[in-house]
């Protein structure tokens, strides 16, 4: 429980944040004078598209808020018996790692206006993340090879639910950085690219970041952390 509420407060915090950015509470029928003259009221412009990706992964993260609580709660049960974590995840996580470090280096180039770099960049960032997506798919037939199947263990079921749902919202960006792709290898100004690649990395950055406490949970990190804690509280 203490883990979910963890997450949303992060999640509340954020909001908030983004919320306070957008001068909501602000009154401007009461602010005389210049624009100039309240440079303290002045928010930076923030695009609508980067607003509704932001409240959309928010819905995500408290998502996987909710499934992780699942898990720390369903795993106190007697039936509960922990699988053997295929090693092949370390690599899926490098190359996840190196997606997030790759859209992140197209941002620079399209700032820049560095056409050949940006098309590089989003295209390893494509190629980084399907091979994510297919080591995936080889952990998961790796424990089918081993006999750990999702209705024998609800340990196993888990690891197949957590890493499916991260797995279709991997699939969903690349649909969005497929399309920023064609655009930039047909052509288009990077200028006119900006927008896009910017919300694919932030995208990814996300993921990337849910990924991990999704590993730290499937490695029994998190759980030892927990446990470390509430002995430090006790």
């Amino acid at each position: 429980m203490s883990v979910i509420l963890v997450f949303l407060a992060l999640i509340t915090a954020i909001a908030g944040w983004w919320l306070s950015r957008q001068r909501l509470m602000s009154k401007p029928w009461l602010e005389v004078g210049p624009v100039t003259a309240f440079p303290e009221t002045e928010a930076p412009i923030m695009h609508p598209a980067k607003i509704g990706l932001g409240v959309f992964l928010a819905v995500v993260g408290a998502l996987f808020a909710l499934m992780i609580s699942a898990y720390f709660m369903r795993m106190v049960y007697a039936d509960w018996q922990a699988a053997p974590v295929p090693q092949l995840l370390w690599l899926n996580t490098a190359m996840l790692v190196l997606a997030s470090v790759a859209l992140q280096c197209a941002v620079v180039a399209a700032h820049k206006g560095q056409r050949d770099n940006l098309r590089l960049a989003l295209l390893a960032g494509a190629l980084t993340s399907t091979v994510f997506l297919g080591g995936q798919l080889l952990a998961w037939r790796d424990l089918a090879a081993q006999g750990y199947f999702a209705t024998e263990n609800p340990a196993v079921s888990f690891f197949y639910l957590i890493t499916a749902m991260h797995g279709l919202h991997i699939i969903g960006g690349l649909v969005a950085l497929g399309r920023t792709n064609v655009r930039a290898w047909r052509g288009e100004s990077s200028a006119h690219l900006v927008l896009s690649t910017e919300l694919c990395a932030m995208y990814w950055h996300v993921l990337l970041i849910v990924w991990l406490v999704l590993f730290a949970v499937l490695m029994g990190w998190a759980a030892d952390f927990i446990d470390i804690c509430r002995r430090l509280l006790s």
